[in-house]
C-alpha cells in the first residue's frame, strides 16, 4: 500500500485538494497521511486545522512555520523554516510519495524537502500562468516534481515544454471543480451566515443581491497593497449592494492590506460591508454561486467562478496570463475603474458556465494517478539538450 503524504499550507489549498484527499482514503491501494502547516493553522488567517479534522481527515503532522512580518524576508525565512520542518516531518512519516498544491511560497518548501529527501513528488496545478512571484514558484516546484497533475490540456502541454516527461503528465482537472461541481447543485445557503460564522461589520438581507471581495496583496509590489486595496474599499462601498469581504492570504503586504480594511472601517464605517476570515469551502462556494459580482484578485473568481458561471471583475496583474472564462472582466487598480467594470457585470448578471480547469471529477483521478503511476525519481528530461 503506498503511503501518499499530501500538504496544506492555506486555506485555498484545502479547497483544491478535499475531493482528492477522500478518494485518496477511500482508494484500497493507499494510504493518506495528512500535514497541515503555514497559515493553514493560524486563526487570524482562517485556521482550518480542526475543520479538516472533523471533515474525517486525521491529521498527521501540524507545522508552525510562519515568521511574522508579512513581508519579502519574513516570507523568505518562512520558506526555509518550513524546508527545515517538512524534511523532519517526512523522515518521521517516511510517506511514498508527497504531494504539494499550486503556487505558493510554502509548495516550494514542500517540494525542496521532499525532492531532498528522496522521495518523489506530486504537484496539483502545474503549467499555469499568472503574474507576481507565483509563478516563478510554480514553474520551479514543476522541475522539482515527478508527477504533474494538471487542470487542462494547455497546462499539459506547458510543463511538457518545460522538459518533463510525457508520461509523467496527467490531466486530472482540478479537484478545487469538483467542489464548485458540487455546489452548483446544492441547495441555496438555508441557515444565517453572520450567526454561524461571525465576522465583523453590519448583517444585511443576502435575498436582495449582494457582491463578494476576495483582494489579496501582490508579492511583487507589496508595497502598494495599502492603496490597491483602498481603491477597491472605496468602489464597493459605492455600490448599490452590499458586500462580503473575505479576508487575504498571509504574504507580503497583508499587513498593510488589513491595516487599509481596519482604517477604511473606522472612518468610513461603511453600512454595507462584512468580513469574514473564513469559511469551509461548501458553504463558500454557494455563497459565491448566489452573489451578483465577484470581485478582487483570487484565481476563485477564474476557477471556480468559469464553473459557476458567476461575473467577476479581476483587478490588477495578480492573474495576467491565467485562462479564463467569458464570466471576467478586467479592471486596474482604480476606483473609477473598478466600480466600472462591477457594475457592467451586475448588470449582465449570470454567464453560461465553462469547464476550462475541470469537469467535477477531478479527485478520483488523482487518487489514481497516484495509485498507478511509476514513482522512481528519475529525471529523463525531454528537450533537445543540443539547444543549450
Amino acid at each position: 500500500m503506498r503511503r501518499v503524504c499530501v500538504v496544506i499550507t492555506a486555506r485555498a489549498s484545502y479547497a483544491r485538494i478535499k475531493t482528492a484527499l477522500a478518494a485518496i482514503q477511500e482508494h484500497p491501494e493507499l494510504e493518506l497521511q495528512v500535514v497541515v502547516a503555514a497559515s493553514a493553522l493560524l486563526n487570524r488567517y482562517g485556521d482550518i486545522g480542526d475543520q479538516i479534522a472533523d471533515d474525517g481527515f486525521p491529521i498527521a503532522a501540524r507545522v508552525y512555520m510562519v515568521i511574522e512580518g508579512e513581508n519579502l524576508v519574513t516570507s523568505a525565512k518562512s520558506t526555509g523554516l518550513g524546508l527545515i520542518e517538512l524534511a523532519t516531518v517526512f523522515d518521521n512519516l517516511a510517506p511514498d510519495i508527497v504531494v504539494t498544491i499550486a503556487d505558493r511560497y510554502e509548495t516550494l518548501a514542500t517540494a525542496a524537502a521532499a525532492a531532498y529527501s528522496n522521495i518523489p513528488l506530486a504537484h496539483i496545478q502545474g503549467g499555469e500562468v499568472t503574474g507576481s512571484v507565483d509563478e516563478k514558484v510554480r514553474h520551479a516546484v514543476t522541475k522539482l516534481a515527478d508527477l504533474h497533475l494538471v487542470a487542462n490540456e494547455q497546462a499539459a502541454d506547458r510543463v511538457i515544454r518545460m522538459g518533463e516527461r510525457r508520461d509523467r503528465v496527467f490531466v486530472t482537472g482540478g479537484p478545487d471543480i469538483d467542489l464548485a461541481a458540487a455546489a452548483a447543485v446544492a441547495p441555496p445557503i438555508e441557515f444565517d451566515i453572520f450567526d454561524h460564522y461571525g465576522g465583523v461589520g453590519p448583517r444585511f438581507d443576502l435575498g436582495r443581491g449582494y457582491v463578494v471581495v476576495l483582494q489579496h496583496p501582490v508579492t511583487t509590489a507589496y508595497r502598494d497593497a495599502y492603496d490597491q486595496v483602498t481603491e477597491t474599499l472605496h468602489a464597493v462601498n459605492d455600490l448599490e449592494l452590499p458586500a462580503i469581504w473575505f479576508w487575504p492570504n498571509v504574504d507580503a503586504g497583508s499587513d498593510a492590506t488589513s491595516k487599509a480594511i481596519r482604517v477604511f472601517r473606522e472612518r468610513v464605517e461603511p453600512q454595507r460591508m462584512h468580513f469574514f476570515r473564513n469559511m469551509p469551502p461548501a458553504d463558500f462556494l454557494r455563497l459565491i454561486r448566489d452573489c451578483s459580482a465577484l470581485i478582487g484578485n483570487s484565481s476563485v473568481a477564474i476557477r471556480e467562478g468559469s464553473f459557476l458561471g458567476v461575473p467577476a471583475v479581476d483587478i490588477g496583474d495578480r492573474q495576467t496570463g491565467r485562462q479564463r472564462g467569458s464570466n471576467v472582466a478586467h479592471a486596474e487598480y482604480d476606483r473609477s475603474s473598478i466600480a466600472a467594470a462591477a457594475q457592467a457585470q451586475i448588470a449582465h448578471g449570470r454567464f453560461a458556465p465553462e469547464h476550462i480547469y475541470g469537469d467535477g471529477a477531478s479527485g478520483v483521478r488523482v487518487a489514481d494517478v497516484l495509485a498507478r503511476a511509476d514513482l522512481s525519481i528519475e529525471k529523463r528530461l525531454t528537450y533537445d539538450t543540443a539547444e543549450w
